[in-house]
């Protein structure tokens, strides 16, 4: 997949969540997928392109989400099943 459809993916999910990154970069990561900084900047692996759809919208979603909950609470696990069911 490339960076610009992958960042595509990212503001239609924002826009379903309802939530407004400020940044959104792509860059080699080498201990994790993505993060979310308290700044709303969300950072992506470049692996994470090669990923399949599935496994892009989980990362996707849960750095999202973390816009709205900065932990792994239980408002950020229930919301989290409920966009990825």
């Amino acid at each position: 997949m490339k960076p610009d459809s992958f960042k595509q993916d990212v503001k239609k999910w924002a826009d379903k969540i309802g939530v407004e990154p400020k940044e959104i970069h792509i860059r080699e990561m080498t201990r994790k997928w993505a993060s979310c900084s308290s700044r709303g900047r969300l950072t992506f692996s470049t692996a994470l392109l090669d990923e399949p759809k599935k496994k892009r919208d989980s990362v996707i979603v849960h750095e999202l989400l973390h816009l709205r909950y900065p932990n792994h609470g239980k408002m950020f696990q229930v919301m989290l099943k409920s966009y990825l069911g």
